[in-house]
């Protein structure tokens, strides 16, 4: 479980395909490491270091981690999209000694979503996000609600300007100047694809109401 509170990125310094999988090493920038096993979220998704290790980066040597993502969750993320140089978001897993400064996020992203605008509004960023919504998605919780909750590419942010027509649903977010500087909203322009995961409690509500409608007609 993650609360969206992005803590850092990571460069990606070599990709490896193994038949439908794919293994990430990237940089690791917690001086502390990470242990074989932990859960870390990439871009929103969650996936497990299997291997730590040291190598030449940049000509520098560095501590890199492994990373495996298998063919469904390329299918359904950006991972496949990602290419060596490029910045990934990262937060490990939550614990619950801490405070939940964003939302509950599972790390299980929904699908993807397009940049169809951006811009620097008044010191901050703006952002609108294009995706596909057929009605059975949205019976099943895939939507958004404004002033609600939405992990994107990670980050837990505020939903503003939601909409759904002809088979395609909106979301605006806005991003203050922090958020833009340590997470890779920065390298986000027109056209780039990010990881969406919709809040899991819209998702519980749908799906209960459709259990109580099958109970009714049954």
């Amino acid at each position: 479980m993650f609360s969206g509170i992005v803590e850092t990125m990571a460069q990606v310094v070599r990709i490896e395909q193994e038949q439908g999988n794919k293994h990430f090493t990237l940089k690791n920038p917690y001086p502390q490491g990470m242990g074989i096993d932990q859960s870390i979220a990439h871009n929103g998704v969650c996936l497990t270091v299997v291997k730590n290790s040291q190598e030449m980066v940049n000509g520098e040597m560095a501590n890199v981690y492994t990373v495996t993502a298998m063919q469904e969750t390329l299918r359904l993320t950006n991972l496949d999209d990602l290419k060596v140089g490029d910045w990934v978001n990262l937060e490990r897993a939550m614990s619950m000694d801490k405070l939940l400064d964003g939302h509950i996020v599972q790390g299980h992203v929904d699908q993807t979503a397009v940049c169809i605008d951006m811009h620097e509004t008044d010191g901050s960023w703006y952002y609108r996000f294009e995706y596909d919504s057929t009605p059975d998605m949205i019976r099943r919780g895939y939507f958004c609600v404004d002033k609600g909750s939405v992990a994107i590419n990670g980050v837990s942010l505020t939903v503003c300007e939601p909409d759904v027509k002809d088979g395609k649903g909106y979301v605006s977010v806005c991003i203050i100047p922090f958020t833009h500087e340590v997470t890779n909203f920065k390298f986000i322009n027109v056209g780039t694809r990010v990881n969406i995961e919709f809040d899991i409690i819209g998702k519980y509500l749908a799906a209960y109401a459709k259990y109580l409608e099958a109970g009714i007609k049954n």
